[in-house]
């Protein structure tokens, strides 16, 4: 049995501490890599806890700000498009892994525009492009708040343009 991943850890790293009994001294057990971010299961060392718990290491990525339509800037908050993705999709056939990997690819090309803001509309317009290819109702439900419809003949339009592709 090899060391333990916080023993011998630089000064400068934070050590794992076990959720159950609070001791720093755990050690890894699995570790995949998905995409962005590695999933760790680990084992605390304790004889007495022995608890296993998982954690997720996410490369910090550059910050991004969304400028919106009124002009303000906000920091890009990924969790605020699953949030959309969620809604549009409530009780559709879109699993949660599809919606993430949505954020995700999303996520990755704005970052690799390498600029620093990024318009609202351009988001609102990836999004709905990804939802049109994943679930048409979804896509609606996204596109009436995105797009804001003032009335029947302004979705309807957007139906339309939906069923001629």
């Amino acid at each position: 049995m090899g060391l333990p991943q916080n023993v011998g850890a630089k000064e400068e790293d934070k050590p794992i501490i076990c959720p159950t009994c609070r001791k720093s001294e755990t050690r890894v057990v699995d570790s995949r890599d998905d995409e962005n971010v590695v999933r760790r299961r680990r084992e605390c060392l304790d004889p007495r806890c022995k608890h296993r718990f998982t954690t997720y290491e996410r490369m910090e990525a550059p910050r991004l700000f969304v400028v919106k339509k009124d002009g303000r800037r906000e920091q890009f908050n990924r969790e605020k498009i699953l949030a959309g993705l969620r809604r549009a999709c409530e009780k559709r056939p879109v699993s949660e892994s599809q919606m993430e990997g949505v954020a995700a690819d999303l996520e990755r090309d704005l970052f690799a525009r390498g600029e620093s803001e990024v318009p609202s509309t351009t988001i609102g317009e990836k999004l709905m492009e990804a939802l049109r290819n994943l679930d048409k109702v979804a896509y609606i439900r996204f596109a009436s708040v995105y797009r804001q419809f003032r009335d029947v003949e302004s979705f309807q339009e957007e139906l339309a343009t939906l069923l001629s592709k």
